[in-house]
């Protein structure tokens, strides 16, 4: 189950009074949508953030791999102690 929390925001006065003579479904419909374009905003760079990483991630490994690095060589720099 989704918990709905009210919030306000500051809009022009004809699009409040469009707002409150809107049907109770059409103002539902209004704010899935609001609610919808802020998530989108809001969780989009930081998944485009994780993407980004995961890339530089894989390319490291990647030239890793090419340079000879096995899972036994990091395995044992891994537990130098030095």
């Amino acid at each position: 189950m989704i918990t709905k929390e009210e919030i306000t925001i500051k809009v022009p006065s004809e699009v409040a009074q469009a707002y409150r003579n809107a049907t109770e479904d059409e103002r539902e419909q209004l704010q899935l949508k609001i609610a919808a374009i802020m998530h989108s905003q809001f969780t989009t760079p930081r998944l485009e953030s994780i993407a980004r990483l995961r890339r530089t991630m894989d390319k490291a490994s990647l030239e890793a791999q090419e340079r000879g690095l096995t899972p036994a060589i990091l395995e044992s720099i891994l537990n130098d102690d030095e």
